[in-house]
Parts: structure tokens; C-alpha cells; sequence
């Protein structure tokens, strides 16, 4: 079976580029307004959108991001109505490959059969699940799978040969590499070290490899994407959301524009890479 995941990364490697990933919240700052943002989001370039699943205790997550996280809980989100916003996303666009990236304690309060139903006749395409190790895929991972859904691996600096097979086992859709020791924001990646270890990965994998944590402008996005499969970026379009709010963190005329807008100059420096 192949999936939209499937389809974009080989209409890209046909055109030589690599793939512009990028990461909302769903529901930040309210529902109606993160909609419109992932609307907005394959108009500015974007070829896969990661959307986040609202959650207290993000443990991968920076300050950004955590905020964003507390914003929509805020708002009302749920991991049901981030399941909507999925479904009014697909009325409009049936191409944008969509992954939803979060934390499994929401999934298995949601139930995972029920989960992996609602999700796969939402239009969501695959998984990313900071937390559930190789170990335990028999939880969520080959279920997934099994439901037609894309599960996206995150490998680490410290997944050294010996780990990586196990990451890669049960993979699909792309390797996600996270090109920095911490948590989302913390630090700038080092396109050099990066591009060496995206070259260690493929040894292993067939499977396409995109790089996030640590890309926050057009010129590190290029030259990140000059090397790896996809660039990701997360926490600078979070950031561009944040600035755009009023005084009571409520979103404001410029609000979608704000993440657009550099959603398209990132876009740039990802197609300027090949």
C-alpha cells in the first residue's frame, strides 16, 4: 500500500529536490485559527505537515512548543478534535501528506483500535510517537501499520550502529533524525555533523531521512536539505504564531500570515538546497 507519505517523497526524488516538513499545534491558538494555519501551510510550500497532539507533559518538547501545547488545551483541543481538523483539512487538500506527532498517553486513553480507525478515515497518513520505544511496538506501531498508517521513526546522536536496526525495524514513511542532544529549540543544528550522520542512517534504510530540531531560517534549512531527504521545522513557526497573538494570547488578524509567510521564505531555502 502506498500512502501519501509514500507518493510525495517519490514525487521529490524525481524532481531532485528534498521535502519541506513542517510543525504546528493543532489547536493554537484555538481550533478555528490552527485550521486556517494548516491550511495555509501547502500554499507556502509546505510537502508534509506534522501536526501536534496537544499534551501536558511533552517531554521532548521545548518551551515553544510547550506553550503552544498549553495554548490549545486552553482553547478547548482534544485529541478528537484534532481528528476534526484533520477531516475539514482533507475537504480541501487530498495531497499534503499529514502526520500527527505526539505522546501515546492521549492515544491510549483514546483507545488505539478506535484511534487508528478515526485517524485513518480522518486523512491522517502517519505517526510519530516520541515515546514508545521499539520495544513496545507491538502497542502501537505494528497496529498502525497494519491500519495503513505510516510509522515514523525518530533516531538520535546517541543511536549509534548497534541501536539503529532496531529504530528501523518496523519504520515507515521516512526516518525523522534529530539533529541535536536535547529537547526541540534548544540549540542550532550543525549541518556538517548532521549530513555525517544522515550518511551513517542510509547505510541502513532505504527509507528517505528528514532532519529536525534546530533549523529556524531559510539558510539553515538549505543547508540541512542539501544533504538530508526533508528539512523540519517546528518551533521557529511556533514562535512566528506566539508573536503574532494579542496581550491575551488570543490570535489576531496577522496570525496566520505570520506563520505563512515564514513557512515560505524556509520553503525557499529548502528548494534553493539541490
Amino acid at each position: 500500500m502506498t500512502t501519501r507519505i509514500d507518493a510525495r517523497f517519490a514525487q521529490l526524488k524525481k524532481e531532485n529536490r528534498s521535502a519541506f516538513v513542517t510543525y504546528v499545534m493543532a489547536g493554537d491558538p484555538d481550533p478555528a485559527t490552527a485550521l486556517e494555519v494548516v491550511k495555509a501551510l501547502p500554499k507556502a510550500g509546505a510537502d508534509v505537515i506534522e501536526l501536534g497532539i496537544p499534551f501536558t507533559d511533552p517531554m521532548a518538547d521545548g518551551p515553544s512548543i510547550q506553550a503552544a501545547g498549553l495554548r490549545a488545551l486552553k482553547a478547548g483541543m482534544t485529541l478528537k478534535k484534532t481528528l476534526a481538523l484533520v477531516r475539514e483539512f482533507r475537504k480541501g487538500d487530498d495531497a499534503t501528506p499529514l502526520v500527527l506527532m505526539g505522546y501515546y498517553n492521549p492515544i491510549y486513553i483514546y483507545g488505539v483500535d478506535t484511534f487508528l480507525s478515526d485517524a485513518k478515515s480522518a486523512g491522517v497518513d502517519g505517526l510519530i510517537v516520541v515515546d514508545l520505544p521499539p520495544e513496545e511496538d507491538s502497542e502501537l506501531c505494528v497496529p498502525a501499520l497494519k491500519a495503513g498508517l505510516n510509522f515514523i521513526r525518530l533516531a538520535t546522536p546517541t543511536t549509534d550502529d548497534k541501536r539503529l536496526p532496531a529504530v528501523l525495524a518496523n519504520t515507515s514513511g521516512f526516518v525523522y533524525y534529530v539533529s541535536v542532544t536535547g529537547i526541540t529549540g534548544s540549540a542550532s543544528a550543525d549541518s556538517k555533523v548532521v549530513g555525517e550522520a544522515v550518511s551513517r542512517i542510509k547505510r541502513h534504510t532505504a527509507l528517505p531521512v528528514c532532519v529536525g530540531f534546530g533549523i529556524r531560517t531559510p539558510e539553515a534549512a538549505r543547508a540541512i536539505a542539501a544533504d538530508a531527504d526533508g528539512a523540519v521545522v517546528g518551533t521557529a513557526l511556533v514562535d512566528a504564531l506566539r508573536g503574532s497573538l494579542d496581550s491575551d494570547g488570543k490570535a489576531t488578524a496577522k496570525t496566520v500570515g505570520a506563520v505563512a509567510d515564514l513557512a515560505t521564505a524556509l520553503a525557499a531555502g529548502v528548494r534553493a538546497a539541490k
